[in-house]
């Protein structure tokens, strides 16, 4: 029997006294907004993939949050150290996994970004942006404390093959959203205004020839550029459902979007909540993401120590960043990315991926976890 009692010795009962219940809460809240929304595309989605059972998507979707919330806890018990390592091995299989879409990888939208086995597809970059933050803060953290170790060099290195790898799928929005929280990490760290200028220089140059030569980008961004969209289009209809819902929505179920936006349970399910609630549900969900945003960065400048910091605030800003990348591309304040929305899409890679980056980031936050990295060596 379970004890969570202050001084019981359990894991669980460690687990409970020390984990921030704040930011754990928060998590749960927006999984639960985003079961309600999937549950209300369900039956539209279905429809459109031609599937018997009207809530498939929900269902698979109820396997994703068990499994994420099991992996968020499960990892938000471990030790730094155990993080660290658990951080290192993923990278290595997550890597793998993104230079196996080369090969294997199914074709999507102009970009071989997932790999499809056993009926299930899995999106390995997903998983690389926690595991690879977390591996950067410790190089970082290394060069500090351990004379002549090249951890700044290491870190660079380490950057450039993931977003090399990442880019050449190609997902410009995910290696955007990689290069800009190792910058934020690298600014942490002190690194030299030239370095940062110079890659800040190369990441341009790569966009531009992004638009040239890739045609997904370049019909995104002309899209986007565009004096108006055309009509018909996903962000024509997106912005429509903003404009429908209003200050108070039409209701949770009624909304009209789902039934003609193809990516509304995923990268769109912003504007299903805009529709459907109103601007009271998108203020909540904003509110929620900056909320874990800066609980978590206050509690990486707690105990003072180097990795917990690198590591905590590059954790919540990927987590803040590209929940700020989903819901601007749904009003239309940047060019579509197809990134999900965190904790609230439908789909397992996103979801298990979110929930590694808060059991990290839940892990790397607790009370006494510094205290006790440093008594363990």
């Amino acid at each position: 029997m379970f004890s969570f009692a202050r001084h019981s010795k359990s894991k669980i009962s460690n687990w409970w006294w020390t984990v921030d219940k704040v930011s754990f809460s928060l998590a749960v809240f927006l999984i639960f907004i985003g079961a309600m929304l999937v549950l209300s595309a369900s039956p539209s989605a279905a429809h459109r993939d031609r599937l018997a059972d009207d809530f498939a998507f929900i269902k698979k979707q109820g396997v994703f949050i068990f499994m994420g919330l099991v992996l968020m806890i499960g990892v938000s018990m471990q030790s730094l150290r155990t993080i660290r390592r658990l951080a290192v091995f993923g990278f290595l299989c997550a890597f793998a996994g993104v230079v196996l879409t080369y090969v294997v990888g199914d074709a999507t939208k102009g970009a071989a970004r997932w790999i499809k086995f056993a009926g299930f597809s899995l999106q390995p970059s997903e998983f690389i942006k926690p595991v690879f933050i977390v591996v950067t803060a410790w190089l970082l953290d290394a060069n500090k404390r351990i004379e002549d170790f090249p951890g700044m060099t290491l870190a660079v290195g380490l950057f450039l093959l993931t977003a090399l790898s990442v880019f050449g799928q190609p997902d410009l929005g995910m290696t955007v959203l990689i290069s800009g929280v190792w910058a934020l990490q690298m600014v942490w760290a002190g690194i030299p205004v030239w370095l940062i200028m110079t890659l800040f220089s190369a990441g341009l140059v790569l966009v531009t020839g992004s638009y040239f030569f890739l045609a997904h980008v370049r019909d995104r961004i002309d899209r986007f550029l565009a004096s108006e969209n055309e009509i018909g289009s996903q962000i024509q209809k997106s912005m429509d459902a903003f404009a429908n819902g209003n200050l108070l929505g039409r209701g949770p179920g009624e909304g009209y979007v789902k039934m003609t936006l193809p990516d509304v349970h995923t990268d769109f399910i912003f504007a299903l909540a805009g529709e459907e609630c109103g601007v009271w549900l998108t203020t909540i969900i904003v509110a929620t993401f900056a909320a874990i945003v800066v609980r978590s960065m206050t509690l990486s400048m707690r105990d003072n120590n180097l990795f917990v910091m690198y590591a905590a605030s590059g954790l919540a800003a990927s987590l803040g960043g590209q929940a700020i990348v989903n819901m601007c591309s749904a009003l239309q304040l940047m060019p579509a990315k197809g990134m999900t929305l965190p904790f609230v899409s439908y789909g397992g890679s996103s979801m298990l991926a979110s929930c590694l980056a808060m059991g990290m980031l839940l892990a790397i936050t607790r009370k006494n976890a510094a205290a006790e990295d440093k008594d363990n060596g």
